[in-house]
């Protein structure tokens, strides 16, 4: 029996439907290697190969989606951590570089976030703060990755007194 099946469908266990996430990955066809990825949240994203793998990169490949998401749920959190503290952010950029396994599986062996908050009278201490609390608590996906890979973080803060601040 599939490890899966026995909570799916097993009676006796309650399915909490807030917990469970979906996905399809449809193979576009015959003559590449790319894939359209439709979230059960009703949004669609297309990946596809390297040329060297019989892929035409049209889009990105699925482990950069990884690395993509990763940093779309820091940054995220980063922001919401911030505004919840009533810092006057205005802009939140990650960079991330990453490492992989030079063998199979080419797992994820090293990745830095370099965070770019843009804001106004920021303090280092909350940004800092909103950075670990999304890597040690909230941030699922880097979290799952750092299973693997070393996470390194640095971060740089820009005044930005261009425009009237939220918060006044």
């Amino acid at each position: 029996m599939p490890p899966f099946s026995c909570l799916r469908y097993n009676a006796k266990l309650p399915i909490l439907r807030e917990h469970i996430m979906e996905t399809t990955v449809r193979w576009t066809g015959l003559s590449g290697m790319s894939f359209l990825a439709e979230t059960g949240s009703g949004h669609a994203v297309l990946m596809d190969g390297a040329p060297d793998g019989g892929g035409r990169n049209l889009a990105p490949r699925p482990m950069e989606m990884v690395l993509l998401g990763t940093g779309g749920c820091s940054a995220y959190d980063v922001v919401l951590i911030l505004r919840k503290g009533k810092q006057d952010i205005r802009g939140c950029e990650v960079k991330l570089s990453a490492e992989r396994a030079e063998t199979e599986p080419k797992v994820f062996t090293k990745i830095h976030f370099h965070f770019i908050v843009r804001g106004r009278n920021l303090k280092p201490g909350m940004v800092e703060r909103a950075i670990k609390l999304s890597h040690e608590k909230y941030c699922s996906a880097s979290i799952m990755l750092e299973k693997t890979a070393q996470m390194t973080h640095s971060y740089e803060i820009i005044e930005d007194s261009d425009f009237p601040s939220e918060h006044a």
